[in-house]
Order: structure tokens, then C-alpha cells, then sequence
């Protein structure tokens, strides 16, 4: 089974707390005897997971950064929904999905599964060229949400954008240029909200298969934002409007 790396308290703490069966083993810093750390040791050995001391140089090269707190897991990669049409037929009611055309930063990355999890999407869908992935920055970004929100990777993202409509979907794309506003759209059926990176936008054929295009109104100085605050500013009004229609 493939493994992976997971660094950082809450990354590590979210997948003790949901998986703790995947987690192999963990290095962790001794010199560290804060109450954060004790409380990390406490849920492993509650959940028997092996526990190894490691120095800073031994975590550096296990994270391969020196950002990871003091405390590297080895762990089985999860698999939440292996494919779109496994996680569509699992789905009650009308699907909330965040599309991602293009984003190579792990970091806005992480904060993407971040905000999908914290509104209740159902997914975040990739395509597989022009992406990131999933590695232990991005888990440790998401805080925990790497361990709850399905990533869905595509070999072709308009085909895949296609295959939503036919599930009556709805496709939106996001675009500075876009004439109709976020708050003109009616998010209470199923959606696919398309983000692309911040430098190029979404790619020409990932535009021209979305149903509509939407912008997010920019009342100061600054043009645009970054992807992962777009998304949540798109997203919670989606979840605002499904709030309001179902009082």
C-alpha cells in the first residue's frame, strides 16, 4: 500500500483522530514536553501507534522542510472516493464541488481543502496535469482537512466538467471579466464552482465548458484574490443560499 508523510500537530492529530489505523509511526521531538505535544503522544499511545524519538535533522529529512513542529508521521495514503462517479453516487442531495484548474502552490492548495471542508463540499476535484497533488505541505496547510475532504484527480477536466452536466450539475466558472455577479447566481442546486490559478485564470477549454461565468464584486484597490479566499467567499454564499432554502 502506498504511504505517506504527514507533519505538523494538526495534520498528524486530524489523521490519529480519523485514521488512526493508517498511521504506522510516529518521530517525534523529545525536547518538546509542552502540552501540545503531550496531548499528541497521549492519542497516539491511546491509539497504539509505535512512537520514535528523532532529532531536528532526522524530522527535517523525514518532512523534507523544517516546518513540521517537531512531529512526522509514516502513514497509509487514504483513498476517501477513488473516482467522479463513485463519489457522485454517494452524494445526498445536491452536490457542492470545488473544481481546481490550475493550481501549483501547494499552499493555496491546502487552504482550498481547508475551506472546502469548513463549508461542507462534498469534494475538491483536480485535474491531473497543471497540479499540485497531495503531499505532507498540503496536509499540513489543510490542517486536517486532507483527511476528510474526497480529492478527486482527472485525466481530462473538461470531459470530466461534461460528465457533472449530464448529472445535472451545474458548472460555474469564476473570471475577473465575468458580467454576472456571485450574488446574481443561484447556488441551491448542484454545483461545480470552477477556480482557476491566479496568474492565468482557468485554461481556454475549462472556460468554454462552463455553464456560466461569475466574478466576485471588488469594492477597493486590489484586482483579485487569492484562490483560496475566492473560493471561500463562493462557496459559503453557496451554502448561504441552501441555509435560506431550506428555512
Amino acid at each position: 500500500m502506498k504511504k505517506s508523510i504527514v507533519f505538523g500537530f494538526h495534520a498528524v492529530t486530524a489523521r490519529l483522530r480519523h485514521e488512526a489505523a493508517s498511521v504506522d509511526e510516529i518521530y517525534y521531538d523529545a525536547g518538546r514536553a509542552d502540552r501540545r505535544m503531550q496531548d499528541l503522544l497521549r492519542l497516539a499511545k491511546d491509539a497504539r501507534v509505535r512512537l520514535i524519538q528523532a532529532d531536528e535533522k532526522r524530522l527535517d529529512s523525514l518532512a523534507g522542510t523544517h516546518r513540521h513542529q517537531g512531529v512526522v508521521a509514516r502513514a497509509q495514503a487514504l483513498s476517501l472516493a477513488r473516482n467522479l462517479d463513485e463519489l457522485l453516487d454517494a452524494i445526498e442531495g445536491p452536490p457542492l464541488l470545488l473544481v481546481l484548474d490550475g493550481i501549483t502552490d501547494p499552499h493555496n492548495l491546502g487552504a482550498c481543502l481547508r475551506v472546502a471542508d469548513s463549508v461542507g463540499a462534498h469534494a475538491v476535484i483536480v485535474p491531473r496535469d497543471k497540479a499540485v497533488g497531495l503531499n505532507a505541505t498540503v496536509a499540513k496547510v489543510a490542517s486536517g482537512a486532507a483527511e476528510t475532504v474526497p480529492y478527486i484527480t482527472v485525466t481530462n477536466l473538461a470531459r470530466a466538467l461534461r460528465e457533472l452536466k449530464e448529472r445535472d450539475i451545474w458548472v460555474v466558472g469564476t473570471a475577473d471579466s465575468a458580467e454576472k455577479s456571485l450574488y446574481e447566481t443561484d447556488f441551491t442546486g448542484g454545483v461545480a464552482l470552477v477556480m482557476g490559478s491566479e496568474g492565468d485564470g482557468m485554461r481556454r477549454l475549462t472556460r468554454e465548458t462552463c455553464d456560466e461565468l461569475i466574478g466576485i464584486p471588488m469594492f477597493g484597490q486590489v484586482e483579485s484574490l487569492n484562490v483560496s479566499v475566492a473560493s471561500g467567499v463562493c462557496l459559503y454564499e453557496a451554502r448561504r443560499q441552501r441555509l435560506v432554502a431550506t428555512k
